[in-house]
């Protein structure tokens, strides 16, 4: 401690060499505390460190707060290492690199009575705090006071040192116990006693509220003093942010992603920062194995320290926990001890090799500004008896058992960590990896380790994130409280598949994945699929094809090797099997180097290693959380030698493997590093038919067999070939000494959830080995399994999850559509009995399949009944089919068009169907692919493709104008016979020139093609259309028309009626003497203008005459023109009492009907006034039979608009005028009963008009009449 200060203190003298003080350095930006009395009055100091190095500052560089006799000297480089000559100035006084590493300021608010200090006064002295009085410092301007200054008593040697001008002013005051500067010595301070010395406190209260020159001075030294605390270590008492820091930086980290940078993931980034801004305490980072949770952490971790404000983060894995533990905190108290003791050992070594060393080095542990990361070594302590198993596990040796709190550096317990991060406004963040590697006795009590962890997190302010797979979170989610966890405001408060709340990590995205394989120098292809996307698969075929030799992406002009292995895209199996030949030939050649041996006994060795490692995954198969304990691990691989050659007689099995990687330590035992490749390895020895009845159906066997079985079915290729001379019998075989047997207990251990991965592996292995026929046969046991058993069944879980699980990570699904079609019906059904859904089979399950999107869009239309009413809770099967239309839409809308012919109908939405659902769909989205929708709606060819395009070609005109533009020069017929179809549509919304030419240029391109001769019509009707090419081309289109062309439409004439009148309506007369009169008329209805209209006015009376039996038309032509309203009535009114007057009884029954009808309220005025004119004149019981009919059709829209009273007096007055006639009144019975039985509610209308008013209906309806009404009524109706 005394060594370290000595090389902190900086001698001051004035420009003559004369002593005026001293000072020492309290930051990495160099700044000098020293006191006001060492640089009152000077205009120029030097600075002289240990080794004669010296620096020179101006007053420009000097704080002085003569108040407190304290000053701050501002230096560019005493952090830095020292210059050379060339650095000194001509005066021989350099201005720079004095290289001294800061000394720690204390903490506290005061220092005790008693307290034991040193001080530098003619050398370190020992003396003691005796406690604070006033003194007065005289300064060469005035007096000041000073309160609460440190007595000091100190020897008689050391008081004649402390005399003013001998060069003491300024030393730093240390804490004996703490090594923390405490105050600073001043010789010019006096009291009315005397004493042995007096200082000045820097203590955090009395320091920061000083005051000097300025309030921006006063600022000065309240931000040195935290900028020290955040930056320089201090223990003990004085433990600060920056001890803090440097005890979190050294508990060791996991290593890294093959010395590879990470790519940054945005979404990971933003959820992390989201965290740390907002209130919450627990985030869970949720992924499979191999997805780069750890890496994600690490990352976390180093955007932490590397900050503005640097925040500490502690490491912690599941295999740290041990069964007693009550919360994360004991964990964490374990490491922050074992840190302890290295930060603790580490100075104690720094400070020896400084005592000896001949000139300082900077080489004491103290935090930059950022806190120091950990040793590239191990620091950790280990635990084996063996001293070779310490050297070969390196940064994994196992640590031993903690002491107990305290030691050298004071309580650095998580609780005082994190009570000091948190006034820091910098929360510790616990990091804790792989819980599932947690003892099995402290996972049986998750709920009460979950409850404490919680407290503890709220108590002292810290905030912990936990790294896990989905099967794990599942549970330990729930168990904390919803508002703790991270995102539980977000979607209910669970995330994707049912878990509680947390961050999803998946594979990366494209960009991503990009940037990762040109960082490992994977070339594009080498990895197809998800694969190509997958952190794993990325990191270890990159140390493949680094073993190999094979050229890098980044390796511009370099030779191609010889091809070794396939050729093209490797899969997931070819990439986990070469990197398990990989790390076993390394550990062979490790092995046969420490042995001696040579040429192809590393080949032989390298076939022993892999099948030690087999035997090693076989049981890791066995009750636990899938590690092997230690006696397991020596016997798979010895430390030592063998006592026979059942190994190859080599030593340091153990030192080998672990020194390569392929497994690391993990609490008492040991596991495989990487998790995904611990899974593949162990599916392939998993006794599948064995797991899936223990696991699924609760069947266990009785017979004493292996729990987990290899089977001999599949062996992964090796490289490593034995020669002839390698007998196969002496290939490796696990000796039965060394064999446990892992059997079935009459009463087994549940097996851990997590522990999923060996089955799925062990399912996704079946096509390779047995072809897709046995995959499908176990995932439709696994699905019968869903189906039957109860929800709250364990063996549903693992059926459930399986059967999701494996269906997502088979690379093509095509093979199990079958399956996947069974899973749909199965779900619509679970829905109508009103059984609740799993969560994995949601939506997000059925839009990450590997499959076709025709395939998938199939599944959709399937499962998009089982949608619930909206407000739906949560996401619909409708609503992921609109997120693929939104994501990829040209992709998406062919397959929506196969839905057209689904008319069944939701129960979520009244009135729809699949197939207007689709339809909705394709409209709602059409602005992401116009034209592609265009194209997707023609090829279709379907009547609702066809509805869609109409409407297209009245909102999108342009698209469809583009399209017949394209469809034009279609050499498909069907194709070209669109483009007229929907030219014509759109011909009357286009709004833009260009959209004209487009219809113009298409209707000429057909017109001039003799073999579209069937189409010339319909371009013919788009040139009359064109007000530039309508009068070389009417003559034609009016010629078409006459001739009856169903492609020439009558709406494209009524255009050039404001142009060409009289040919028009004469072309229009022609038609109307033809037997089809129906369109002409509806479209000459739409004449509104009044000259024109009145000349139509003729032309309809004209067709009256000429062919009566055109009454149906003519009445419809008089509803359609009743619509326009009042404005109508100049033109109708003669026509219409013409027709009524002069017309036959069939034409004014059709009338009758037109001027019952309800109608829209801006008709109604009109439609009365014409029926009461009819009701004036007319008497034929034909019309007045269609009278009373038409009332009663109306009657149901009447009563809903409150128009009963209407429909009375109209049913009434027709029923008096008929009665009237011959058989008047039967006609009047006839029509009531007949509508009373086809109309829904006009029975019961009739019922109580004859209850209400008996003696207004006595003469119209007849008894039996009545006696009918009752039967249909079931209501009593007066005689």
């Amino acid at each position: 401690m005394v060594e370290a200060a000595d090389r902190a203190l900086v001698r001051i003298s004035d420009l003559a060499g004369r002593p005026r003080g001293t000072g020492f350095v309290a930051d990495h930006r160099g700044t000098v505390i020293t006191s006001h009395e060492a640089v009152d009055g000077l205009a120029r100091l030097v600075l002289q460190a240990p080794g004669d190095r010296t620096c020179l500052v101006t007053a420009d560089s000097v704080t002085p707060f003569p108040s407190l006799d304290l000053a701050l000297i501002h230096t560019k480089g005493l952090h830095t290492d020292g210059l050379g000559s060339d650095a000194l100035g001509s005066d021989g006084l350099g201005s720079d690199g004095l290289g001294l590493d800061p000394l720690p300021i204390t903490v506290r608010d005061s220092v005790e009575s008693g307290t034991y200090v040193r001080i530098a006064a003619g050398g370190w002295r020992e003396a003691r705090v005796l406690g604070t009085s006033a003194v007065t410092y005289t300064a060469t301007d005035r007096f000041h006071l000073l309160d609460d200054v440190l007595e000091l008593a100190i020897g008689t040697a050391g008081s004649d040192a402390l005399r003013l001008g001998g060069g003491a002013a300024g030393g730093p005051v240390v804490d004996a116990a703490t090594g923390a500067v405490v105050a600073v010595l001043g010789t010019a301070l006096h009291s009315g006693r005397r004493v042995g010395g007096f200082a000045v406190p820097l203590s955090a209260g009395p320091a920061a509220s000083g005051s000097g020159s300025g309030s921006g001075a006063g600022g000065a030294l309240a931000e040195l003093l935290a900028r020290n605390a955040a930056t320089v270590p201090a223990y003990g008492d004085d433990l600060n942010l920056a001890g803090v820091l440097e005890l979190a930086a050294t508990v060791e980290a996991p290593p890294g992603s093959g010395g590879v940078d990470p790519v940054e993931r945005a979404d990971a980034v933003r959820e992390f920062s989201a965290f740390g801004e907002g209130p919450y305490a627990v985030l869970g980072l949720v992924g499979a194995p191999g997805s780069g949770r750890t890496t994600e952490l690490a990352a976390l971790a180093a955007r932490r320290d590397r900050g503005a404000e640097p925040a500490p983060t502690l490491w912690l894995r599941g295999a740290d926990l041990l069964d007693a533990d009550s919360s994360v905190a004991d964990a964490a108290r374990r490491a922050l001890e074992r840190a302890g003791r290295i930060v603790a050992a580490s100075a104690s070594a720094t400070a020896s090799t400084a005592t000896v060393s001949t000139a300082p080095t900077a080489t004491t542990a103290s935090a930059s500004t950022s806190a120091p990361a950990p040793a590239s070594t191990s620091t950790s302590v280990s635990a084996s008896s063996s001293a070779e198993e310490a050297g070969a596990a390196g940064a994994w040796a196992l640590s031993p058992e903690p002491a107990s709190s305290g030691g050298e550096l004071g309580d650095i317990g998580p609780e005082r960590l994190a009570r000091l991060a948190r006034d820091a406004g910098r929360p510790l963040l616990l990091l804790l990896d792989s819980p599932e590697e947690m003892p099995t006795a402290l996972a049986n009590r998750l709920p009460e380790w979950t409850e404490g962890t919680a407290e503890w997190l709220r108590a002292h302010g810290a905030r912990l994130v936990v790294a896990c797979r989905a099967e794990y979170w599942e549970r330990a989610g729930a168990e904390f409280p919803r508002e703790l966890l991270y995102g539980a405001e977000r979607g209910g408060g669970e995330a994707p598949g049912g878990l509680p709340a947390c961050v999803r990590l998946g594979d990366l995205d494209e960009s991503e994945a990009r940037r990762a394989r040109a960082r490992y120098g994977v070339p594009e292809g080498a990895l197809d699929g998800p694969d190509a996307r997958h952190p794993l698969m990325l990191r270890l075929l990159s140390e493949v094809r680094a073993a190999m030799s094979l050229p890098t992406a980044s390796d511009e002009g370099a030779e191609p090797a010889e091809p070794v292995g396939p050729v093209g895209p490797a899969g997931r199996d070819d990439v986990f099997a070469a990197y398990l030949d990989l790390m076993c030939l390394r550990v062979a050649v490790r092995l046969a180097a420490a042995n001696g041996l040579r040429g192809r006994a590393v080949r032989r060795l390298a076939a022993r290693v892999s099948g030690q490692v087999h035997a090693a995954a076989r049981r890791c198969l066995g009750p636990g959380q899938g590690e092997l304990d230690r006696a397991a691990f020596e016997s798979v691989f010895p430390w030592g030698p063998v006592p026979d050659r059942r190994l190859g007689g080599c030593t340091g099995w153990a030192s080998a493997v672990l020194t390569e990687g392929l497994l690391v330590p993990a609490g008492d035992g040991y596991r495989f590093a990487h998790e995904e490749l611990a899974d593949w390895i162990q599916g392939i020895h998993l006794d599948l038919d064995t797991a899936l009845r223990a696991l699924v159906h609760h069947e266990h066997r009785d017979e004493p067999e292996s729990r987990y079985e290899p089977e001999s079915r599949y062996e992964p290729e090796s490289r490593y070939e034995p020669d002839s001379q390698y007998e196969p019998d002496s290939q490796y075989e696990p000796d039965s000494r060394y064999e446990p047997e892992f059997r079935y207990e009459p009463e087994p251990p549940p097996v851990p959830r997590h522990r999923i991965g060996p089955v799925l592996q062990a399912l996704l292995l079946l096509p390779r080995q047995q072809g897709d026929a046995d995959l499908t046969l176990r995932l439709r046991e696994l699905l019968r399994a869903v189906d039957e058993l109860e929800p709250t069944d364990t063996g549903a879980w693992w059926a459930t999850r399986l059967l999701s699980g494996v269906l997502l990570r088979v690379p093509d699904a095509t093979p199990y559509v079958g399956v996947l079609r069974h899973l749909a019906e199965r779900v619509v059904t679970w829905r109508a009995e009103g059984r609740a859904v799993p969560g994995e089979f949601g939506p997000v399950f059925w839009t990450r399949l590997p499959l076709p999107e025709a395939h998938r869009f199939d599944l959709l239309r399937r499962l998009v009944v089982a949608d619930e009413a909206p407000p739906a809770t949560e996401l619909r099967y409708l609503d992921a089919v609109s997120g693929l239309l939104a994501a990829d839409p040209a992709a998406a809308q062919p397959h929506l068009t196969h839905w057209f012919d689904d008319e069944r109908p939701l129960p979520a939405t009244p009135d729809a169907t699949v197939a207007t659902a689709a339809q909705a769909l394709l409209h709602t989205h059409r602005r992401r692919a116009l034209d592609d929708l265009t194209e997707a709606l023609a090829e279709s060819a379907h009547p609702r493709a066809d509805e869609l395009l109409a409407v297209l070609a009245e909102e999108e005109p342009s698209a469809v104008c583009r399209a017949v533009d394209r469809w034009t020069h279609d050499e498909r017929p069907a194709r070209r016979a669109a483009a007229m179809t929907h030219g014509l549509r759109a011909a009357s919304h286009v709004r833009t020139e260009a959209d004209r030419e487009l219809l113009r240029y298409a209707a000429l391109f057909l017109l001039a093609r003799p073999g579209d001769c069937t189409l010339h019509g319909a371009a013919l009707a788009l040139l009359v259309r064109d007000p530039h090419t309508r009068a070389r081309h009417l003559p034609g289109a009016l010629a078409r028309f006459r001739a009856g062309d169903p492609r020439l439409p009558a709406s494209a004439l009524v255009a050039a009626l404001a142009t060409h009148p009289e040919p028009v309506l004469a072309a229009f007369g022609d038609r109307l003497r033809e037997p089809d009169t129906g369109e002409a008329l509806r479209t000459l209805a739409e004449v509104t203008t009044p000259a024109p209209a009145r000349r139509v006015a003729a032309l309809v009376r004209d067709v009256v005459e000429r062919r009566p039996e055109a009454a149906a038309h003519v009445a419809a032509y008089v509803d359609r023109r009743l619509e326009h309203g009042p404005a109508a009535r100049s033109v109708l009114y003669p026509l219409v009492t013409g027709l009524l007057d002069g017309g036959r009884p069939q034409l004014r029954a059709a009338l009758a009907k037109v001027f019952a009808a309800p109608g829209t309220p801006v008709a109604h005025p009109l439609r009365c006034e014409f029926l009461d004119l009819l009701l004036t004149r007319e008497h034929d019981p034909v019309v007045l039979d269609a009278l009373v009919r038409a009332a009663a059709e109306g009657a149901a829209r009447s009563v809903s608009r409150g128009g009963e009273e209407h429909t009375r007096a109209l049913v009434h007055s027709a029923g008096l005028m008929l009665v009237r006639t011959p058989d008047g009144a039967t006609v009047f019975d006839r029509a009531l009963l007949d509508q009373s039985r086809r109309i829904p509610g006009f029975a019961a209308l009739v019922a109580g008009w004859l209850t209400d008013a008996p003696e207004d209906w006595s003469i119209l309806v007849g008894p039996s009449t009545r006696r009918m009404i009752e039967n249909l009524t079931g209501a009593r109706v007066p005689v």
